[in-house]
């Protein structure tokens, strides 16, 4: 069978349902445990830490930016799903000269759904996805609590050099969903930018994310220096930025941390 993957391409799948997948991607390895594909899937990255099981018996294939191709070529896929923002370009055009690969290309919520409903599709698994994709549209339905109130909002992703969420990201549009203004929405993709450029901006709300680097409250201080009547608070990055089953999760998560910031 042949589908079209996020990038637009054919993918001819000489085996459906596949019965040998692996997976490039740690919310996208979540997703297909969700689907039910517990004996499908035989390859995963040493980051797809969910489900634990799956992480402390499945064969690891390396980061998602340094896939060990070996392993993966051992293993005789017959479907590889991967992402254009997450995997190496020249590893993955490697791979597709062998093997079927799926890519998504994930920078809004309704993408995401998108891909949900799109690997339900190829793994066989159509109605799980789709209904998966509903409870994840009725949560957000039902859980979206933003006032009329949208705090300025500043979303970090990493510190030397400080890198921040811009517009174009999924997580600018998850954090639009979750009732804030991202003051980097003007910016492309995950910019590097100093902090004077925050002191000019004085956001309400700083949000420092827990992946992928892991910041704590010992980084606060920073911040505090140059915006100091702005809420400052970790967060935890996989609801932010996991495309996937973990958006069930998300919508609760997002209600609460804006209840937080409500008192700004």
């Amino acid at each position: 069978m042949i589908f079209s993957d996020q990038l637009k391409r054919s993918v001819a799948l000489p085996v459906w349902p596949p019965r040998r997948i692996v997976s490039l991607v740690p919310s996208q390895t979540e997703l297909l445990c969700d689907l039910g594909l517990e004996t499908e899937v035989v390859g995963i990255t040493k980051f797809c830490v969910h489900p634990r099981r799956w992480f402390e018996s499945k064969q690891r294939v390396g980061g998602t930016k340094t896939l060990n191709l070996q392993k993966i070529a051992a293993l005789q896929p017959d479907l590889i799903i991967g992402n254009k923002e997450e995997n190496e370009r020249e590893q993955i055009e490697h791979l597709t000269a062998r093997f079927p690969v799926w890519m998504s290309d994930i920078d809004t919520f309704d993408t995401a759904c998108d891909m949900i409903a799109c690997v339900g599709e190829l793994s066989g698994k159509v109605a799980e996805a789709g209904a998966l994709v509903a409870r994840i549209r009725a949560c957000f339905d039902v859980g979206n609590t933003a006032g009329e109130h949208r705090p300025k909002t500043a979303y970090f992703i990493w510190r030397k050099p400080w890198m921040v969420a811009g517009g174009d990201t999924f997580i600018s549009d998850m954090l639009g969903k979750a009732g804030f203004d991202n003051v980097f929405a003007d910016r492309s993709r995950y910019p590097e930018i100093n902090l004077d450029e925050l002191a000019v901006l004085q956001p309400e709300v700083i949000l420092l994310s827990s992946e992928p680097y892991p910041f704590a409250e010992k980084h606060f201080g920073a911040f505090r220096e140059i915006c100091p009547l702005a809420q400052i608070r970790c967060v935890d990055g996989e609801m932010f930025s996991w495309y996937g089953s973990r958006m069930l999760y998300a919508a609760d998560y997002f209600a609460g941390l804006h209840k937080k910031a409500d008192t700004v």
